[in-house]
């Protein structure tokens, strides 16, 4: 429900802060006081049409908030609400403070307000709120179609997933084909076999090279000729090529020699023995590529065509050939989906056919059961509008001949001799407002608050009093605000803000405020009478408030 609603620089309004209860609120105030206005910054807060025109003059922007309480499984969840116009430029929102597009207003709005008057949206006149309503009186159980409608929609994406028709499907077919019987040939089963290639490669591409390199290294490590003057060499010429000079692995073991025997020097000296350790395998594997390595003109133009193979592939088929491998897998799974799609679309189509004929028989139930139910629901409705000033008033609730029986519309005839029309277009602003007040008594539902604005035009007498009766009962489930000069009306609600208009400093203002006790009888009876001190308005006032 509507807790607290406050609005700044919005028309004849600059600073106005009101609280909510629940049960009837009604607004009251001379005529131009600025109640309707009070409904309009509810609006607006709600995603109604934003206008400059509306901001306050002198005030750079018009701001309206609302917060809102909300029954949960779990409690109660607050909401709030802003809306900002500004003199210049777009309007802008706000929900729990986070701003968003002002659709987004409109979107829940449905879920927390009703408003009904003559320019207000009117929730109750669209086809769905009327189905809606029809069904929530009807007890209509919609699951089945529901369900049926769904799984139709699920074979129908299964028809479309196939791939179109029978020659859109075989030519994408025989595309599928080529591409994994083309990926299928180069028998990919490692994603790292063109980098293991490129080695190769390079190695045979160069390998007279590679060996001289690898020959002239091992020389280096193993040469053990000496420059003569024995032992440790400390000044030896020692050339890059393997010439003269002793070989890493000879030093190696003269230093080893060196340090033999001296035991502040054991570790150092088994490090030195594993490195020569190490070294000597580095050396075997040199001369494994001098005496192994080859030329191979053959091994290379092999190579080199795989790679070329390779990169083909990379280049229809994916950035890598982890990549290219993935493609072919699912291109197989998709090409037997097509090899199988035309006994799958047998096997759908016969799905459909069943399911649509359940469909039809399903939607027969719930046309039979709408179009019971509209006949006394429009019966009802009519009833209720004699009572609230309408009579003769026929309300007719319109079910669709065919499927489920959409669209649901709800016509009117306001008035003896009258043609019935749709709801819409049948009624004045007060006229609809208490159509829609009693559709809300036959079929209560909607969100939790609701808002009336001259539903109690051209309404007096009884009828008056059956208007306020009628708005009593909505609000013992309902919160109900309503815009009203009737006192029979005022009177019955909970809560009554008194909205006045006066001139501060040069300046229309409007205000508003709860009005209670003696307070309340005062302006009961200048609505009854204008004369808010005459004793007979007086008397007639507390005699409505039961006081």
């Amino acid at each position: 429900m509507l807790t607290d609603l406050r609005v700044r620089d919005l028309g004849v309004i600059e600073d106005l802060s009101l609280s909510f209860a629940e049960g009837m609120t009604a607004l009251t105030g001379e005529t131009g006081a600025g109640k309707t206005l009070v409904v309009e910054a509810l609006q607006l807060v709600l995603g109604g049409r934003a206008n400059p025109t509306m901001v306050r003059a002198g005030a750079t922007e018009a701001m309206v908030e609302a917060r809102f309480v909300r029954a949960t499984p779990e409690g109660e969840d607050e909401i709030v609400i802003a809306r900002s116009v500004p003199a210049d430029g777009r309007s802008r929102a706000w929900i729990d403070g986070r701003m968003v597009p002002v659709n987004a207003l409109s979107d829940i709005a449905s879920e927390l307000v009703e408003i009904h008057g003559q320019h207000a949206h009117q929730s109750l006149v669209t086809p769905a709120a009327q189905r809606a309503v029809l069904d929530a009186y009807a007890g209509t159980d919609l699951e089945p179609v529901h369900e049926l409608r769904a799984r139709l929609r699920g074979i129908a994406a299964a028809v479309d997933a196939l791939g179109g028709d029978i020659q859109q499907r075989a030519r994408e077919a025989d595309v599928l084909r080529y591409q994994v019987t083309e990926i299928a040939t180069a028998h990919l089963s490692d994603p790292d076999e063109d980098d293991q290639l490129h080695l190769e490669e390079t190695r045979l591409a160069d390998a007279g090279a590679h060996r001289e390199a690898a020959a002239r290294a091992g020389n280096l490590l193993e040469s053990t000729s000496v420059d003569g003057s024995g032992g440790a060499h400390g000044g030896g010429d020692r050339r890059g090529d393997g010439g003269d000079g002793d070989g890493v692995l000879a030093l190696l073991a003269d230093a080893t020699g060196l340090l033999a025997g001296r035991e502040a020097f054991d570790e150092l000296r088994e490090r030195i023995n594993a490195s020569a350790i190490d070294l000597s395998d580095v050396a075997r594997g040199l001369r494994d590529v001098v005496e192994g390595w080859e030329d191979d003109p053959e091994r290379l133009i092999a190579v080199q065509e795989r790679r070329r193979l390779l990169a083909d592939l990379r280049r229809k088929y994916g950035a890598d050939l982890q990549a290219v491998m993935a493609f072919a897998q699912d291109a197989a799974a998709r090409l037997h989906d097509l090899e199988n799609a035309e006994a799958k679309a047998e096997q759908l189509e016969a799905e459909r056919t069943a399911l649509v004929k359940e469909l039809v028989v399903a939607e027969e139930k719930v046309r039979a059961v709408r179009t019971n139910a509209a006949a006394r629901f429009g019966t009802l409705v009519g009833e209720r509008l004699a009572d609230l000033a309408m009579p003769g008033a026929r309300v007719e609730i319109r079910v669709g001949s065919e499927g489920a029986g959409d669209p649901i519309e709800a016509a009117l005839g306001a008035n003896v001799g009258e043609p019935v029309l749709p709801l819409a277009k049948a009624a004045s602003g007060g006229e609809l407002a208490r159509a829609m007040l009693a559709i809300r008594l036959v079929a209560m539902g909607g969100p939790q608050t609701m808002v009336f604005d001259e539903v109690d035009a051209g309404v007096g007498g009884a009828a008056a009093l059956s208007l306020a009766s009628a708005l009593g009962e909505v609000s013992l489930t309902r919160q109900v605000l309503v815009v009203t000069h009737l006192a029979q009306v005022a009177a019955k609600a909970d809560q009554q803000i008194t909205v006045q208009k006066g001139e501060v400093e040069g300046r229309t203002l409007t205000s508003a405020s709860p009005v209670t006790g003696e307070q309340r009888v005062i302006e009961l009876s200048r609505m009854l009478s204008g004369h808010p001190d005459s004793d007979v308005a007086r008397a007639h006032a507390r005699e409505l408030l039961g006081v």
